[in-house]
């Protein structure tokens, strides 16, 4: 896989466009431990998009 692509940083619609749930959802996830952890960018927050591929293929393998 193409490093750049897996190191991109996703806003929460961005994240939304992948993993079809609420803003809200994606936060209580978080909060919960059962989503990946996001980073902030002072008052941004941004997901790694390799961390929610990651995350994707975990679902689909369960």
């Amino acid at each position: 896989m193409n490093t750049a692509y897996q190191d991109r940083l996703l806003n929460v619609k961005q994240v939304q466009a992948l993993v079809p749930a609420s803003r809200v959802s994606i936060w209580r996830w978080e909060k919960a431990g059962t989503f990946p952890k996001s980073v902030k960018l002072g008052s941004a927050t941004r997901w790694r998009e390799s961390d929610i591929q990651k995350w994707i293929s975990g679902l689909q393998a369960a």
